[in-house]
């Protein structure tokens, strides 16, 4: 019977590539999940705003405070308000970059996107 110290060894030089890749994208869905949920409560606070008449420059702002976690900026975020009883929208556009080359080439640019509409009282 042949010697087999190497046999997990080598084995485990097999799995972990895969396993990394795993661990990877589970991180990149984990950011882009955070980033997702952050533009729509920042949606939700800036169509708020709106709603009770703020002007755009403090609804934008409003926005881009509740996404500071993510970097939000001030040209991801377009606002559309009117007149009382018409509807707000509030839309964000957030491009995500992945940590995983790999998947990053596979998807390629990711852009989110959030509208949020409310009615202006």
């Amino acid at each position: 019977m042949k010697s087999e110290k190497g046999q997990s060894l080598v084995e485990f030089a097999l799995i972990v590539p895969v396993l990394v890749l795993l661990l990877l994208g589970i991180v990149d869905f984990a950011r882009i999940f955070h980033a997702y949920l952050t533009i729509d409560h920042a949606g939700r606070e800036a169509a708020r705003a709106a709603s009770i008449g703020k002007d755009e420059a403090a609804i934008t702002s409003i926005a881009v405070n509740q996404g500071s976690t993510i970097g939000l900026t001030t040209g991801q975020v377009t606002v559309s308000t009117g007149s009382s009883g018409s509807n707000a929208t509030i839309t964000i556009r957030y491009p995500v970059t992945f940590l995983t080359p790999i998947i990053g080439r596979i998807v390629n640019p990711l852009t989110l996107k959030d509208t949020t509409i409310m009615r202006v009282e």
